[in-house]
């Protein structure tokens, strides 16, 4: 049985450090809840502290084009693979194919996922007019 969209959106969205949390959820004027394009401008308060908390590997040629392979290697889950692209400025999987690799430790990503990103109850949220 083939796992749909909906099912995996879901699943992943239970995992703490999604990079799918960082963005901003807003209510629209018929009830129904949007996710915009995720928003970096979280990411871009926190890239200092992120790259003071990194490592700078050799880029192996089996992640060209593979962000998520990294993602996988280096913190046994996929869904960092955009994180990863942003912080070695990279900007489409197309590109991902470098020299060295700076690699966010793991610690750092749960530290701003905990301290900046909790979740709002739906009362909380800004209505959108459609």
């Amino acid at each position: 049985m083939s796992v749909t969209i909906d099912q995996e959106s879901g699943m992943l969205s239970r995992q703490a450090m999604d990079i799918e949390n960082m963005r901003d959820r807003f209510v629209t004027s018929n009830g129904l809840y949007t996710f915009p394009s995720p928003s970096f401008e979280a990411l871009e308060k926190n890239l200092f502290f992120l790259l003071s908390n990194s490592k700078e590997i050799k880029f192996d040629s089996k992640y060209s084009m593979k962000p998520e392979y990294l993602s996988h290697d280096e913190y046994n889950t996929n869904i960092l693979w955009q994180l990863l692209m942003y912080v070695n400025n990279v900007f489409c999987k197309e590109e991902f194919i470098l020299s060295n690799v700076t690699v966010p430790s793991f610690t750092s990503i749960i530290t701003i996922c905990q301290d900046n990103f909790p979740k709002r109850k739906s009362s909380e949220l800004e209505e959108v007019d459609w």
